[in-house]
C-alpha cells in the first residue's frame, strides 16, 4: 500500500536550517506530485511547496526564498531543505501525494498522506 514517511524534523533557534525527508513506497514515485504541508495549533493545513511529477515547482508567498523543495526518483524521495527559518514556521510537517502528476495547495488534491514531523523554531 501507499506509505510516506517524514522525517528530519526538530527544534531550531530562529535563522538555522532543517532538512526534512520523505521516503515514498507502494506507488510509481515519478509519476505524482508531492507536495509538503504544515499545520501549526489552531490552524488550518497549509500548502508550503509542491513539485510535480515533471519537476515543476509551486511555493507559498511565505517561504519562498528560503525553503527549496526536490526530489530524488531513484531513491524515492523527496526533501524540504529550510533556511532562515522564523518562529512561525514552528508546525507540522507533513508529506502528501498529489492524484495525479499534477499538483495544487489545496490539501483535498492530496490522497496520501504520512504521519507528520514536528518542526519548532524558537527566537
Amino acid at each position: 500500500q501507499v506509505q510516506l514517511v517524514e522525517s528530519g524534523g526538530g527544534s531550531v533557534q530562529a535563522g538555522g536550517s532543517l532538512q526534512l525527508s520523505c521516503t515514498a513506497s507502494g506507488f510509481s514515485f515519478s509519476s505524482y506530485g508531492m507536495g509538503w504541508f504544515r499545520q501549526a495549533p489552531g490552524k488550518e493545513r497549509e500548502g508550503v511547496a509542491h513539485i510535480t511529477a515533471s519537476g515543476g515547482t509551486i511555493y507559498d508567498e511565505s517561504v519562498k526564498g528560503r525553503f527549496t523543495i526536490s526530489k530524488a526518483s531513484a531513491r524515492n524521495a523527496l526533501y524540504l531543505q529550510m533556511n532562515s527559518l522564523k518562529p512561525e514556521d514552528t508546525a507540522v510537517y507533513y508529506c502528501a501525494r498529489s492524484a495525479g502528476g499534477w499538483v495544487s495547495r489545496t490539501p483535498s488534491d492530496y490522497i496520501a498522506w504520512g504521519q507528520g514531523t514536528q518542526v519548532t523554531v524558537s527566537s
